[in-house]
């Protein structure tokens, strides 16, 4: 694949990235579903890594990361590694453990999910804020909202892939 057509990819993928965003900062919280705000950011990293594999799971994870780091308040560091982590992740067990699928992104999706909210429980509980039991009833529903999101995101993505993923352009 040319240099050109990987810049075209990449390109296409993060305006894919724009929408995906937007629902996520500007329209979703203003209708928060069971009291929580649904997380679609990680899984479009993973949705790319499920469609893409793990080298570029983890490339797009940590351009997702950094967009997630710089453009929500309170955000450090630490997502730009944590999200390029769980793309490599996800891009490996999708391509050799699970399926290249709809189904594959699911299970990689409630697991990168899994693993942020259980990170944020712990980082919570570890401060003092609240007890677990508190914590928990809002991780739950936030991970379940944040996962029914998953085939619709995995879609933009998915269309995305049929036009320019892959080696498509080569």
């Amino acid at each position: 694949m040319t240099r050109r057509n990987l810049i075209h990819k990449w390109t296409v993928y993060a305006l894919a990235l724009v929408p995906v965003w937007l629902l996520d900062a500007c329209i979703l919280p203003r209708w928060p579903v069971l009291g929580v705000i649904p997380t679609l950011l990680p899984l479009a990293a993973v949705a790319v890594a499920v469609l893409e594999g793990g080298l570029a799971g983890s490339g797009f994870g940590m351009g997702t990361g950094l967009l997630w780091a710089l453009a929500y308040p309170g955000g450090f560091g630490f997502r730009v590694f944590l999200l390029a982590l769980a793309g490599m992740a996800a891009g490996i067990l999708s391509r050799y453990v699970l399926s290249q699928s709809l189904f594959g992104c699911l299970i990689c999706s409630a697991g990168v999910l899994a693993a942020l909210g259980g990170g944020h429980v712990l980082r919570l509980l570890a401060a003092g804020t609240a007890p677990l039991p508190v914590l928990l009833q809002v991780a739950v529903p936030e991970w379940l909202v944040s996962l029914a999101w998953s085939p619709a995101v995995y879609l933009i993505f998915r269309a995305v892939y049929r036009k320019v993923g892959g080696t498509r352009l080569a």
